[in-house]
């Protein structure tokens, strides 16, 4: 630039050179940075924040031609603001390409990771899968045996049951056959107590018939001492 531009002018210049470096030296970064996403996220940041302050320089270098009082001046500073335009879309291009690039990087290192991972909790997994097989084996095993042994238990029990019954039947059938037994003497008792009392009947009669007899012999042998012409 030609001597004669003042001293903002040059201000401005070095102020846009140092901004185009430092955006370099972050993309640089960017395509180096191995992850995680948070620090390419932070390097994205530092970049954005570099452009906008690199917009603005350039667009004060583009205000200070249209200021310039000789046109081979003004001409300079456009043809560096032009310059610079183009470094700023050179250097967004390579930013782009580097997030690419480092975005490929991180995705290629946490699928890695996460096949690392993956196989590990595989590992991790048939191992939990075996323990708690043999753990399902140990339940299963005593649940088999603690039924086993309540069926067991129920089995004494319905064979006590079954003793039970069968002394419970057989008290019945000598109940059953006391109560027959008796129902036969009942019957046979009622028997002679009908018999007894035919037979008391007839005892009575006979005595009616005897006292009669008797009353009538006394009669007749009185009539005849007392009366004896009648």
């Amino acid at each position: 630039m030609a001597s004669s531009y003042d001293v903002h002018v040059r201000i401005c210049s070095q102020e846009i050179i140092k901004y185009d470096l430092e955006i370099k030296a972050l993309i640089q970064d960017i395509r180096d940075c191995p992850g995680p996403q948070s620090a390419l996220f932070n390097l994205n940041s530092q970049v954005k924040e570099k452009f906008i302050k690199l917009r603005l320089r350039i667009q004060d270098l583009e205000q200070m031609a249209k200021e310039q009082d000789r046109e081979s001046d003004r001409m300079d500073i456009q043809a560096e603001t032009e310059s610079q335009r183009r470094q700023l879309l050179s250097n967004q291009t390579a930013w782009r390409k580097a997030n690419l690039a480092c975005k490929l990087t991180i995705d290629n290192t946490e699928k890695d990771e996460l096949l690392q991972r993956g196989e590990a909790y595989g590992t991790r997994q048939r191992k939990v899968t075996k323990e708690s097989l043999v753990d399902s084996s140990s339940h299963i095993t005593e649940s088999l045996m603690s039924i086993s042994r309540m069926m067991a238990e129920q089995v004494n029990q319905s064979k006590d049951t079954i003793s039970t019954l069968a002394t419970s039947s057989r008290t019945v059938l000598e109940t059953n056959e006391e109560f027959k037994s008796m129902t036969g003497t009942i019957h046979f008792g009622r028997k002679l107590i009908l018999k007894y009392n035919r037979r008391e009947l007839t005892d009575k009669l006979l005595i009616f018939l005897a006292l009669a007899l008797f009353f009538a012999t006394v009669l007749y042998i009185l009539k005849k001492r007392i009366f004896p012409f009648i």
